[in-house]
Order: C-alpha cells, then sequence, then structure tokens
C-alpha cells in the first residue's frame, strides 16, 4: 500500500516537474524572441529581393570557377565516373603517376563538368555541391548557361560560362588553360574588349589570381623573381572568392597525413571508403600548392612555443615521416608496384624517384606562392571581393613533438592535453587556442583576407596587401560558402548591377 501510495506521489511530482520544465521553456523562448532577437536563423529570401533586377540585361558575363574535388572526373576512353563516387574504380584510381616531371604525370582521366549534386551512395540521399550557388546565378540573377565552344550571339552578357578543370593537376597549368578558354571565347564572340566577372570557390580563386596576374605565362625559372604582368586583366575584370586561401590552408598538411575527411575543423575525421586516400593525396599537386606559406606557415613545440620550420625542405618531411611517400612500407610497395587500394598494379619504381618527385613537388608549390604573394609594382587593375565564414575553430599550427613510447617525431592536427618539455601540463583548451584560430574548418579568417602576405597595404578597406574592394563573414563551413543565401545575396547584388561596355 505504501508503495502504491509513493508510485501515485511520484507520478504526480514528474507531472508537476514536466509542466515546470516546459512552461520554462516556452517562457525561455518567448523572452529570447522578444528581447534578442533568438531562433531559427533567418535567410534572405532571393526571389523577392531581385524580383525586378534579375530580368535586367546587358550584364557583364560570369564564369564560375569551382574548388577542390569541384568538377567530375570520368575516364576518357571508357566514360566512367571515376569522381565524384564512394567506392574505387576497377581500373581507375585518382592518384596520378608519381615522377619529379610533374607535367608528364598524366592519366586517363579527365574534366567533364562542374559537380552539381552529388550521390555517394545508390540509396542515399544528394548533397548538393554546387547546386544552390549555380541555381541562384540562373534564378534569381537572370543569366543564362553559355557554351564554351558554341556561344550565341548574345553570349558576351548575362551569361554563365562554367570552367571545369581536373583539380588534381597543377594550378597554374589549370589557369593558363583557363586564360586560353577565355580568349578562344572572346574572339567566337568577336569582342576582343570583353572582360569576364569570376566566382570562385576555395582553390578556384587561386587559379583566377594566377589567371589574372600572369595570363597565359608559366611560372618564371627558379634564379627569376615573379613579377606580375597583369596578362590576364585583360580579360577578367573582378573576382568573387567564396574561401580561397590566399594564404593556404594548414589543412592541405592534415590531408597529407591523414587522407581527405569530409568533416571539417575540430570534428572527427570520417575518411570516404578508400576516396582520395593518403596514396591518392600525395601524388596531386595542387594539394601542395594549398599549403600555407608567409607568416601563415606555423608550427608550435610541446610548450606551445613557435618553431622555425621550413615546410617547404624535403629534409622536413622526411625527418618528421610527412606523407605516405616517407614511410618504409609505401617505398617498399612502390618498388614493387604494389600500392594499396590500387586494382591494376603499376610498374616496379626506384624509390629514389619519391624524393626526386617530393622535391619537385615542393619546389612547384613554393615558386606558385611566391608569384601569387608578390606585390604588384602598379596598382592592381582586377579588384577582389571575398566572402567567407570566421566562426569555426580551424587548424592554423599543428604541434610537434617527440613520442616518449616510440621516441619518434609526432605532428599533431587535433588538440589534446600535453605535457611540456619544461614539465608544465597544458589543458586541451590551451592548445585548442594555440593551434586553431576563427575560419571555416579549413581556411582561416586570416588566410582568406591575406592578412600575413606584406606589409604593404592595397586594400582601402582592409589591412592586406591583397586589393580587397569588399569582404564579408558569416557563420557557416567551408564546403557550404558557395551555397550560403546571405553571401549569395551579397555577390548577386555586386555582380547584377554592373553592365558590360
Amino acid at each position: 500500500m505504501i508503495k502504491k501510495v509513493m508510485s501515485a506521489e511520484c507520478r504526480v511530482m514528474n507531472k508537476k516537474r514536466r509542466a515546470i520544465i516546459f512552461a520554462f521553456i516556452i517562457l525561455h523562448s518567448a523572452f529570447c524572441t522578444l528581447f534578442f532577437g533568438c531562433g531559427p536563423r533567418r535567410t534572405p529570401d532571393l526571389a523577392r529581393i531581385f524580383m525586378a533586377t534579375k530580368a535586367r540585361t546587358g550584364k557583364r558575363p560570369v564564369i564560375v570557377v569551382p574548388g577542390i574535388l569541384g568538377s567530375r572526373l570520368i575516364n576518357r576512353r571508357t566514360g566512367e565516373v571515376v569522381w565524384p563516387t564512394a567506392f574505387r574504380s576497377e581500373t581507375d584510381g585518382l592518384g596520378l603517376p608519381l615522377s619529379p616531371d610533374l607535367a608528364a604525370n598524366r592519366d586517363d582521366l579527365v574534366p567533364e563538368r562542374i559537380v552539381e549534386t552529388a550521390k555517394l551512395l545508390k540509396y542515399g540521399p544528394e548533397v548538393y555541391v554546387y547546386h544552390e550557388l549555380l541555381k541562384a546565378l540562373r534564378t534569381f540573377g537572370g543569366y543564362r548557361d553559355g557554351d564554351w565552344d558554341n556561344p550565341g550571339p548574345d553570349g558576351d552578357h548575362d551569361t554563365l560560362y562554367i570552367f571545369a578543370y581536373d583539380w588534381r593537376r597543377d594550378n597554374v597549368e589549370s589557369a593558363r588553360e583557363l586564360i586560353r578558354k577565355i580568349e578562344a571565347l572572346k574572339q567566337k564572340l568577336n569582342r576582343p574588349d570583353l572582360r569576364f566577372n569570376i566566382v570562385a570557390h576555395s582553390m578556384g580563386g587561386l587559379v583566377a589570381r594566377y589567371a589574372a596576374r600572369y595570363g597565359d605565362a608559366d611560372l618564371p625559372a627558379d634564379d627569376e623573381a615573379p613579377q606580375p604582368t597583369w596578362a590576364g586583366a585583360r580579360d577578367i575584370n573582378k573576382i568573387f572568392m567564396f574561401g580561397t586561401p590566399n594564404e593556404g590552408s594548414m589543412d592541405a598538411l592534415a590531408t597529407l597525413l591523414d587522407g581527405y575527411s569530409v568533416n571539417e575543423g575540430l570534428r572527427p575525421h570520417l575518411h570516404l571508403f578508400k576516396k582520395i586516400s593518403r596514396e591518392d593525396i600525395v601524388t596531386t599537386p595542387t594539394i601542395f600548392q594549398l599549403l600555407p606559406h608567409g607568416g601563415a606557415a606555423r608550427f608550435l613545440d610541446a610548450n606551445l612555443a613557435p618553431l622555425n620550420i621550413d615546410l617547404y625542405d624535403p629534409a622536413t618531411w622526411q625527418r618528421y615521416h610527412w606523407s605516405a611517400l616517407n614511410e618504409a612500407d609505401y617505398r617498399a610497395r612502390f618498388k614493387a608496384g604494389l600500392l594499396r587500394d590500387e586494382k591494376v598494379p603499376r610498374p616496379a619504381g626506384d624509390p629514389e624517384v619519391i624524393d626526386a618527385y617530393l622535391a619537385a613537388v615542393l619546389a612547384r608549390a613554393r615558386r606558385f606562392h611566391q608569384a601569387l604573394d608578390v606585390v604588384s609594382a602598379s596598382p592592381e587593375p582586377v579588384a577582389l571581393y571575398a566572402f567567407g565564414g570566421d566562426c569555426e575553430e580551424t587548424l592554423a599550427a599543428p604541434v610537434i613533438l617527440r613520442d616518449a613510447k616510440t621516441d619518434d617525431w609526432q605532428t599533431l592536427t587535433k588538440p589534446r592535453a600535453l605535457q611540456g618539455a619544461d614539465g608544465r601540463t597544458h589543458t586541451r583548451d590551451e592548445v585548442l587556442h594555440a593551434m586553431y584560430e576563427p575560419g571555416d574548418g579549413r581556411v582561416t579568417r586570416n588566410s582568406l583576407l591575406g592578412t600575413h602576405l606584406s606589409e604593404m597595404r592595397r586594400s582601402p578597406l582592409f589591412d592586406t596587401a591583397l586589393p580587397l574592394a569588399y569582404a564579408l563573414f558569416i557563420c557557416d563551413l567551408h564546403s557550404d560558402l558557395q551555397n550560403n543565401k546571405m553571401l549569395q545575396d551579397n555577390a548577386l547584388t555586386l555582380l547584377i548591377n554592373e553592365l558590360t561596355n
């Protein structure tokens, strides 16, 4: 009887407790909404905002340049889609041939088109990659799709062109190809004076910047200092950069160490069914060209003090065993022609080729960064517009320490509590704040703005050597920036009000 009474009393108390909690939630929600504007994140209604202006004709044509992973790759002989897919092809990997002759490292994969959506599992949902960006340009901006090879007579205005490229290959090669396509298009349109606006995501912004600075020119020889000619300015008017790593990204080093992760920032690494493995990505020159440079290439020791490390010296990579290239297992399998995850064995190779390749790809990356970082002697004729995120913790300075168990070097890209050589224990939060900076999970705010590139200030609004005419930051991840409606709202406002000459 006592138990029954107690049970009844407990039920009544639980009901009262639930009622109190429910009432508190309602009151808190109402109070928050009324006084602080809390609630679901609101987004601009682009259809209403651009209802009157999307029909405006004469707009300067636009070229969309996707970032790394952003172009669909197919086998030119079989037509098989090799990227994006969840599982590895029976005949093709994403890794390029490996030799110090970077220009000759080619396979049968070619770019087909931009990745608008990707369905990585047969019964899984589609993932929007560039779909929302292209929808905004077409539906709200009033741009129609253009054909590079067969442009219509009105292809010199209100037209959207998409530049798909092999994102694994050298960025200078892609930039030169972009310029050649623009020049050929202008000839078809009989508009030698035409200049395009470029909307670029991530690495695509580096491709566009090089194209504007140097046109169809390759990097200068090692003994020549790069000097921008602005040959591409006759083709390019403005560049709109979404999450472009103008100072590089330390996430590129993390990818070389651990393979590509779908997740960004502090989220747990999630690999994509053996796609873009450590052994794939290390054969890709562009991942080295995404490494941080200048003042952005920072490393810390176990005391969280700065380390003086040359990121572009092959000896550094050998000392710290960075990437698969410096692992005994990989080198032995390379020698035998039996690389992991490869369906078709490769020819046996001399491990010395690995060292020569690493030296060549690092030297090329260093020269690429120098060409982008050098401050132009004359005013820069192509204005830059930056759109990014600065609410996510983003890797900026890995910690390098000696592992007591293995007596070998360890490179930390994720924060954890650690004991310094001086005996002091650093909490995880202390390590986090030393290693990470505000960004979008892959690119820091400082990298997008180019804060450390030079002491010379080119922008009238921002403390940077980049000719930034405008910058906007929101809270979103790197992979979602181009699809963010707030950023689309700002970019469209700037784009559609500019008429072609």
